[in-house]
């Protein structure tokens, strides 16, 4: 099974974090912002060109780069 990312999501698609991959300052701070397993992540839009990403979790909205939306690992969202 090809496990997904935050990254591979289409747009409006909802899904839930299952993990951030990796360690360091970088994914503690995906961490911080609210990107903690369970939690259920929306693709509102993207950048053209593959530029930034913003998605709606928690009541706000957050964006990322591509590179940083590879980190998290996502599972479908049971509607």
């Amino acid at each position: 099974m090809t496990r997904r990312t935050l990254a591979d999501l289409s747009r409006h698609e909802r899904a839930t974090v299952l993990t951030v991959q990796e360690d360091g300052p970088a994914a503690e701070r995906l961490r911080e912002l609210g990107l903690c397993p369970g939690t259920e992540v929306v693709l509102d839009r993207q950048a053209p060109f593959g530029g930034p990403m913003v998605f709606r979790l928690r009541g706000y909205r957050l964006c990322l780069r591509p590179s940083e939306a590879r980190r998290v690992a996502v599972a479908e969202s049971a509607d």
